[in-house]
């Protein structure tokens, strides 16, 4: 009666692993291992409708069915664990041994080899296989949680102990000892392909925070210099601003556009003048402090945030540092291109206290230098 109860219940949970890993298989992307260890807990699910046959008075047939699908498995589950965990294996070596042990219970079956040596034979292989399927997890190079694969070389390690020592054991000292036995295995096998399905879990995990990740850098970042985008740049001034909270410190906006930009994109291409672009983007990260905030704005325009300024005069040098930053030349390919920029600068809390209005005003001392000739920088003043 035990055995019927736990013969139903593994092959039911045998038979959800099996959806639950071809449902995951079928994912785009995911992971290869896991279909293969579909195929490998359906084996296993097969070799179990086997095994009841193993109760009737003849059971020779199904005693080497099960044992035929028994190796299958191993060679199945060790396959998917090196393509899960990027491990080399040699599926070919592994294919044929498989073979040969198939050989091997075959002739066994057929020329009447002794229940020991035969039972003795399918524990080693299963036990071997499973010594390999420890090692290719724990040399994976698959980024994973570090509980998820010990817990997989555990539950390995104990169904190979369980091969080795607990089948040949149970021979001498129960009498039903394949019904022992099978209940044990199988719920460590349950186990096995918890942990499993815990690993292809967590990968999918790991691949929604990735993508929400770069979602986010999408939404928030230049896509071609890595700088601020505009949209961002606002949530970055309400940072900025707390940096600016102490007596006597205050901070400059520059609104930056080059000059010379557009003939160069125009002659010489987009793909130059992106370079270019990236290029501007990396000189002024390099001349800026760590405490200051670079962002691109629009095609040719960026916007800079100098933060725990204390005298208007350090607006200035900062003004100038970035305009010998830009003005040297640009050398792309065997071409060189030399352009300038024009600034404006607006100060808080002096012209204002809002994003919007400092970069306006930004704006309007930007346009100031580009109507006087462009190349330079100006602080804004009121009219």
């Amino acid at each position: 009666m035990l055995f019927q109860i736990v013969h139903s219940a593994g092959s039911a949970v045998y038979f959800v692993f099996f959806l639950l890993l071809l449902l995951a298989s079928r994912v785009p992307r995911t992971n290869p291992g896991c279909g293969w260890w579909a195929a490998a807990i359906f084996v296993a699910f097969v070799a179990r409708l086997a095994f009841l046959s193993v109760q009737a008075d003849d059971a020779a047939l199904a005693k080497l069915l099960y044992a035929l699908l028994s190796v299958t498995e191993k060679l199945l589950l060790l396959i998917g664990t090196g393509k899960f965990f990027g491990a080399v294996l040699s599926n070919r070596t592994l294919t044929l041994s498989t073979l040969l042990m198939q050989l091997w219970l075959l002739s066994a079956h057929v020329f009447n080899y002794s229940a020991a040596l035969y039972s003795s034979g399918l524990a080693l292989f299963n036990a071997v296989f499973l010594l390999l399927v420890i090692i290719t997890v724990w040399r994976g190079t698959t980024a994973l949680y570090h509980g998820i694969k010990l817990t997989i070389v555990l539950t390995c390690s104990l169904l190979m102990l369980h091969w080795l020592l607990f089948v040949p054991i149970s021979r001498i000292f129960y009498q039903d000892w394949r019904t022992v036995a099978f209940i044990i295995g199988t719920a460590l096998v349950v186990m096995q392909y918890t942990a499993l399905i815990a690993a292809v879990l967590s990968l999918f995990q790991k691949r929604l925070l990735d993508s929400e990740s770069k979602a986010l850098e999408l939404a928030y970042k230049d896509p071609l210099t890595g700088l601020s985008n505009k949209r961002y740049v606002d949530a970055l001034f309400g940072k900025a601003l707390q940096l600016a909270t102490r007596p006597h410190q205050f901070l400059a906006l520059y609104y930056i556009d080059l000059d010379k930009f557009k003939p160069v994109n125009d002659q010489a291409g987009h793909k130059v003048g992106d370079m270019v672009l990236q290029q501007v983007a990396q000189r002024m990260q390099a001349c800026l402090r760590s405490t200051d905030i670079c962002a691109r704005i629009g095609g040719d325009e960026f916007v800079v945030i100098a933060t725990q300024l204390v005298q208007q005069s350090q607006a200035a040098e900062i003004a100038e540092k970035i305009l010998q930053c830009l003005q040297q030349p640009y050398h792309i390919a065997d071409n060189s291109y030399q352009l300038g920029a024009s600034i404006g600068i607006s100060l808080y809390p002096s012209h204002g206290t809002a994003f919007g209005d400092l970069l306006d005003k930004a704006d309007t001392a930007m346009y100031q230098i580009k109507n006087a000739g462009r190349g330079g920088y100006r602080i804004y003043q009121p009219t």
